[in-house]
């Protein structure tokens, strides 16, 4: 029995394992954090594509740990190509599931706290880090059609990380840039001190 793939052009049949796409997803830079204060990708620079040549891109944060205890693991962007100043205009909303390490409390809450409306500061990522060796945090984070210059920016994450009172977190945010100039840098940093450790990894979606 062959297995039906839909794509935009067109149905085809997949008739074995070699036969599936691949390559749709694009690894475009890596970075290692070492007590780094910022991480960022920043179009053009260090082979970094944030251009039209992908309409999804994707970060990936792995394992990353924080100098600081009890802060935040915050995103924002830019539209700057020459300085760079991560400033623009926000809008998301974010809840998270949540669960201590004794057992002695759980819950799934919208926090309020943490989204922004029309606000031009850093957002959050991960909300009251731990800094233990075992307190490393990981993330997915979608921005959708970056160098549109007609309509404004979609982005959507997903977080799991360890707080600093011993909850496990599982957070979810979702919004949009308010901007139709193209977005040409992401930027990630501690609320205070630096990014100790972690993986940080970019990718481009092709779209068929």
């Amino acid at each position: 029995m062959a297995l039906v793939k839909y794509n935009n052009n067109s149905i085809s049949a997949i008739t074995a394992a070699s036969s599936l796409p691949t390559g749709a997803m694009t690894l475009i830079k890596s970075q290692t954090a070492s007590s780094r204060a910022t991480i960022s990708f920043v179009n053009g620079a260090s082979d970094v594509v944030l251009d039209s040549t992908y309409p999804i891109y994707i970060v990936k944060v792995i394992s990353a740990n924080i100098a600081t205890d009890n802060q935040d693991l915050v995103i924002n962007f830019s539209d700057d190509t020459s300085s760079h100043a991560y400033d623009l205009t926000k809008t998301d909303t974010y809840f998270a599931g949540l669960h201590t390490e004794a057992d002695n409390d759980a819950g799934l809450q919208y926090e309020t706290g943490e989204d922004i409306a029309q606000g031009t500061g850093f957002t959050v990522v991960t909300k009251e880090q731990a800094n233990d060796a075992d307190a490393g945090a990981c993330s997915t984070i979608w921005l959708f059609n970056p160098s549109s210059t007609t309509f404004v920016k979609h982005y959507m994450m997903r977080s799991n990380w360890f707080q600093h009172n011993d909850y496990a977190q599982d957070a979810f945010k979702g919004g949009y840039i308010n901007t139709t100039a193209a977005v040409t840098a992401i930027q990630f940093k501690s609320t205070s001190g630096n990014i100790d450790s972690g993986t940080f990894k970019l990718y481009g979606i092709k779209d068929s």
